[in-house]
């Protein structure tokens, strides 16, 4: 039996960093840190993130970025390493970087190189990929793990597996087999960021305007629990993607609605009846085009019976229904494309069970959940990958400390 001081499963971004982060806090005291995972290369969601340039933090991270059952756990990890944090560790590194809209910030040049440094700052921990992990048990003085290069026994255990988004690239829900056999809760991991998909009458105005991205606003609930994104909105042949859609998916559950403004800036309906006092022969379409792409312009006047007609003939019952339909879409989504296209899991483990300031499970010693396995889970734009810097920091922390 393989006598090491931590195992960490996964080499993901929460799990490189967690391995470093222990290295450099704990130095010589750390012992022996083992990473496994089943995957040939290392972090591979991070190699293919942010077009391949790596959208590794945002400066705008705070609470209300994240969704989660209990939207204060975040708080003691996200203040004990923050975006400027990892910034200095990427400015160390001499890595060239550049912030787009909402503060997000990307890699000048490629994603590998956000790899590189987690790889370089863990310099003495062991990487074991092509590395299946079989079985997880419990041990008198911390953990047996079985795997598929023989077994390992560990005083300390990080399940940093991630979530069950994009299996293509490996993706399993390992960290929930082991977390529920710890005997700890779940929330029902589902997909999120992901495009949306709807019901045939829905398709005839999406399938023809397949690959039409507009600028939009989508919302989701009523009251306090409203929740709204203006960014880019595209049409697919199975229904709606975009960043807009993206983030409301993380919010949104089946049988719910969700309301597209697909002209924020604007008040359709009364500007339909400005342009109608002027005049003219104008069609109906040409006149939505003032606002919306003509493709998409054409279409909605098609929707509504009025492919040609002219705005003039129309009273202003008809332009408030095309206003309606224009700054009030609702929808009723049948479905979403699932995990093969989400880019993160929503939901995970059960917060209640983790020390806030730690990551370690409260009822198990030694033992850590850290990163998208957890039921913490961030817009889009880099929060996720700054939840999983801040939670593998926190998680280091205190093994070191130990």
């Amino acid at each position: 039996m393989e006598q090491v001081d931590t195992v960490i499963l996964g080499a993901g971004a929460a799990g490189l960093f967690c391995a470093g982060s222990i290295l450099r806090q704990a130095g010589d005291r750390a012992g022996r840190v083992v990473v496994l995972d089943h995957a040939r290369a290392p972090g591979e969601k991070i190699r293919i993130s942010g077009g391949g340039r790596c959208n590794f933090t945002n400066l705008a991270t705070g609470l209300d970025r994240f969704v989660s059952g209990n939207p204060r756990f975040a708080a003691s990890a996200l203040a004990g390493f923050s975006p400027a944090d990892f910034v200095a560790m990427v400015d160390q590194a001499g890595i060239a970087w550049h912030e787009k809209t909402l503060g997000q910030l990307f890699c000048d040049g490629s994603a590998r190189q956000i790899i590189d440094m987690l790889l370089h700052r863990m310099r003495g921990a062991e990487l074991r990929l092509g590395t299946a992990v079989e079985k997880v048990e419990p041990a008198e003085r911390g953990f047996l793990v079985a795997s598929s290069k023989g077994p390992l026994a560990a005083r300390r255990l990080v399940v940093a597996t991630g979530g069950k988004s994009i299996p293509k690239m490996g993706a399993t829900g390992i960290g929930y087999d082991i977390a529920a056999h710890f005997g700890l809760a779940l929330v029902e991991p589902r997909a999120g960021l992901v495009p949306l998909t709807f019901a045939e009458q829905d398709l005839d105005l999406c399938r023809p305007l397949s690959g039409l991205s507009v600028a939009a606003e989508v919302s989701h609930g009523a009251g306090r629990r409203r929740t709204r994104f203006r960014d880019g909105l595209l049409f697919t042949h199975r229904g709606l993607s975009g960043p807009a859609i993206l983030q409301i998916s993380s919010f949104w559950r089946p049988g719910e609605e969700i309301i597209v403004d697909l002209a924020p800036d604007a008040e359709i309906a009364a500007g339909l009846r400005e342009i109608r006092g002027q005049g003219g022969r104008m069609t109906v379409a040409s006149a939505l085009s003032r606002w919306l792409p003509a493709r998409l312009a054409e279409a909605i006047a098609a929707e509504a019976g009025l492919a040609g007609a002219r705005l003039a003939d129309q009273g202003n019952a008809v332009l408030d229904r095309l206003g309606g339909r224009v700054n009030r879409w609702v929808l009723r989504p049948v479905g979403t494309e699932g995990w093969r296209t989400a880019e993160v899991t929503v939901g995970g483990v059960d917060t209640r069970a983790l020390d806030s300031r730690t990551m370690q499970v409260k009822s198990v010693p030694g033992l850590y959940f850290i990163g998208e396995v957890v039921d913490v889970t961030g817009w889009l734009g880099g929060y996720n990958f700054q939840w999983a810097w801040a939670s593998a920091h926190a998680a280091a922390q205190a093994i070191a400390a130990g």
